[in-house]
């Protein structure tokens, strides 16, 4: 991997992870529903100019249940639900939970794809879990009433992660630019009418509307052509290693951002689920370098 593509690796973690932070800005004021509306919409409209630009058209007659499946299970309800979670949860808890969802995507493979799980994997599984069940146990935001919802919404929205990346595969005939063009249309179309009966929480202020405008632009728009930049220069299955630096920035961002306490129980806990992700997935630092193997990252 070159320095450039690592240095692209490094700044796309730290967008997303930075997601994370807005979404916890945004949440409590505007609600899930507005808020998630705002940052959809923009993504879709920044990459309207972007399609403009690298002349890469939706195709919509042929794409477009593609477009609503995905827009749905891997836009629309996943934000929506990380949005509701954030009105609870702290920025660094919720990238952490994210990090969940290639666990749930090996399980999706094992159940609907007959993809056997070792004895390797397995333990990943169970460690996966073991993590979670450190961080609700110890992390103060997680004790507060109504925080089992927001964690189950949390790794409800990760589910949903592994679901659209098994489905994705299946929807290999369709760029990933235009995948992700046509999911962000798919998801501001299907949130929209849900704006009327769920309006803000409050009047926005500037810092709400700054973060509305960075989850949008740069944690939508700009993050996936920074992935599918990486794609393209190192594979799928080197671009797979942003899975296990999200986290990191998420907690980075939180504590300097947010002020929010960094335990022994949120290292550990990240330590363990990302431990777990790596086996169950069978993640090897070897992959950073291979070439052939497909994986497949869905993110926003």
């Amino acid at each position: 991997m070159s320095i450039a593509s690592l240095l692209r690796l490094i700044c796309l973690a730290a967008i997303w992870g930075g997601a994370f932070i807005f979404t916890r800005v945004g949440a409590p004021i505007l609600g899930p529903t507005l808020l998630i509306e705002s940052r959809v919409g923009l993504a879709a409209l920044f990459l309207v100019v972007v399609s403009l630009i690298i002349r890469s058209d939706l195709q919509v007659r042929e794409n477009w249940n593609h477009y609503l499946i995905l827009g749905f299970v891997n836009a629309a309800l996943p934000f929506l639900l990380f949005g509701f979670a954030a009105q609870t949860l702290s920025a660094s808890l919720l990238s952490i939970l994210n990090a969940t969802s290639p666990i749930f995507g090996a399980i999706l493979g094992a159940l609907f794809a007959g993809q056997m799980l070792s004895k390797r994997k397995i333990f990943g599984l169970g460690l996966g879990i073991a993590g979670v069940a450190l961080l609700v146990g110890f992390e103060k935001t997680s004790l507060q009433p109504g925080a089992g919802m927001a964690v189950a919404a949390a790794l409800a929205a990760s589910l949903c992660y592994g679901i659209a990346a098994t489905y994705a595969k299946r929807a290999n005939s369709v760029s990933p630019f235009r995948k992700t063009h046509g999911s962000m249309w798919a998801a501001t179309l299907l949130i929209a009418p849900a704006v009327y009966f769920f309006p803000a929480n409050e009047p926005a202020t500037m810092g709400v509307m700054l973060s509305v405008l960075a989850l949008g632009v740069v944690c939508s728009g700009i993050a996936f052509l920074l992935y599918f930049r990486l794609v393209a220069d190192i594979g799928p299955a080197s671009t797979l290693t942003v899975t296990f630096l999200i986290p990191i920035f998420g907690i980075i961002w939180g504590h300097i951002f947010l002020r929010e306490e960094v335990g022994w129980y949120t290292l550990g806990g990240a330590a363990i689920i990302l431990s777990g992700t790596a086996l169950a997935t069978g993640f090897s630092y070897n992959d950073i370098f291979a070439k052939g193997r497909v994986l497949q990252v869905d993110r926003a």
